[in-house]
Order: C-alpha cells, then structure tokens, then sequence
C-alpha cells in the first residue's frame, strides 16, 4: 500500500531537483501560435498598437518600414504515465515499486501544476484523463492502491488505443517489465514515438540475474506454468544473454524515435531511480 508518508520523503527530494524538473518535466513544446515566445518564426508589417519590443529595427534599417516578429508560443507538456497492471508485476514488490515511480514523477508534475494522468493496462488500458493538482493526485493513489493485476500484457492493443487519446506532442512515461513479445512492443513503441518518450523497465533482481542458488522451481505468473530447474552458471549465463537480447529488441525501436530507455531493478532506491531518469533527459536537453 501507497501512503503519503511517499510523499513527504518526495516532498523533500522534490526540493533538491527542483530546478532540474523544472526543464526536464514541465518542459516546453512549442507550436506555431502568435505570441511571445523563444525564437521568431515571421515578421508582418507593424500595426498601430502593437509592442515596440518586437519591431525588429535590423529589418528597419536595411527596407525603412517598421517589421515585428511573430514568435512560437510555448505551450506546457501534458505528462501522460502508462503502468502495467499485468500479472507478471505480481512478483515480490515489482508493482508497488513501479506504482511509486509512476507516481513520484506524477507529483513531481503536480508540483509545476501541470497536467497529468496515470493510466494501467494489460490485457486491456484504464484510460484517465489528464488533470492538475493534488485531489487529483489522491485520487490516484487510490486508483493504484485498489488495483487488482491480472491477465497478459497487449502491448501493441493498449498502446494503439492510447496513441489514439493524445491530441498534441506529450510526455509519455511507460512504465512495465516488458516481459512480453518483442515485435508487439516494438509495433507500440512506434504507435508512441510521435512524443517525447520514456520507458522505463522494472524488474527485481532475482529476474535480472537469475542468482536462485540450485534447485528452483519458476512459476509463470500469467500461464500458472510450472518449470523445474538448476540454476547453474551456465544456465544463469545463458538466461542473462537472452534477456540482454531482449532488451535489445526494445531499446532499437526506441533509438529510431528518440525514446528514453532505463532499466532499474527493485533493489535501488525509488528516488535513485527517478534520479536516473531526471539525469538523462536533462543531458539530453544540453545536447540539443
């Protein structure tokens, strides 16, 4: 259970990366309105009326009539987080740990008093609508807290029917272990790839590394299929290949639009994780 005692200790992570959040998560997107904004992307002729500050008097100077700019007007990024409520997040404290980082990011928005809505899916998506302020936020808390998961994850289907919900450029957070086909997460990667995108893999250690010690028994939490094995180092070498492969499969379709790709694993703490993910896109945006 999610409680706002998460919070406080957010509350005062928040204070110490608040300049950061400030460019990397209530952002900025641009769209071509007349207003004032960053850079200017035409001029018409001067009207009785208008600002003085924006008669570009180099214009003047070359043609002897009064010119002014007309700029793109910044516009805030809605914050869309999509977490997986499959069963395959069912294992030791994957979910709770992922619903915190979904929500950590979620108030680290509210906090800039931006728009956001955290939305689960499946086998099939709980679309919400994006919203400000910390009632909502609440409500949020217990929309997760009562959150039963279940069933497989339709990647490709969820994803193509939330694509279908974002009117303008948004963040987009998912957040899932990605245990799941490749192609179909790569099919929704690109459904999603017309937005600023971050994914975000949750898995806890015993999955990344497969350090079970000998006999074991797995059990797929989606089929209830049962596997008796013997984790020895040649098996345990060959399981993290695959899933390095995997990750793979994911992280190219990522590369080719641009997205943001992190693995964490439950052992780290929350607030590390969200530090990770702050971090990069923060160089990114130094990049560009």
């Amino acid at each position: 259970m999610i409680d706002t005692s998460f919070f406080k200790e957010l509350d005062r992570f928040s204070f110490m990366v608040r300049k950061r959040v400030s460019t990397a998560y209530s952002g900025s997107r641009r769209s071509i309105l007349k207003g004032r904004g960053m850079e200017p992307v035409s001029y018409r002729e001067y009207t009785q009326g208008d600002d003085f500050k924006i008669i570009d008097w180099k214009v003047y100077g070359r043609t002897e009539k009064l010119f002014v700019k007309e700029f793109e007007e910044e516009k805030s990024l809605t914050t869309h987080i999509l977490l997986d409520t499959s069963k395959s997040m069912d294992f030791r404290n994957k979910f709770e740990y992922a619903a915190m980082l979904a929500l950590g990011f979620a108030y680290l928005v509210t906090k800039d008093n931006e728009k956001f809505a955290v939305s689960t899916f499946a086998e099939e998506i709980n679309i919400t609508k994006p919203k400000r302020g910390r009632r909502y936020l609440s409500q949020t808390i217990d929309l997760l807290n009562s959150t039963e998961l279940s069933g497989k994850t339709r990647f490709d289907y969820c994803m193509e029917k939330y694509a279908s919900i974002i009117k303008s450029r948004s963040l987009v957070i998912v957040i899932s272990d990605f245990m799941a086909d490749a192609s179909a997460i790569k099919n929704a990667i690109f459904r999603l790839g017309d937005n600023e995108l971050v994914l975000i893999q949750v898995l806890d250690p015993v999955e990344k590394n497969l350090e079970l010690g000998g006999e074991a028994r797995l059990i797929d939490l989606e089929t209830d299929q049962k596997l008796d094995i013997y984790a020895s180092p040649r098996l345990r070498t060959e399981y993290q290949k695959r899933l390095a492969d995997h990750i793979a499969k994911i992280k190219e379709p990522g590369i080719q639009v641009g997205a943001d790709f992190h693995t964490v694993t439950t052992d780290i703490p929350v607030f590390e994780a969200i530090f990770q993910v702050i971090n990069k896109r923060e160089a990114a945006e130094k990049v560009k």
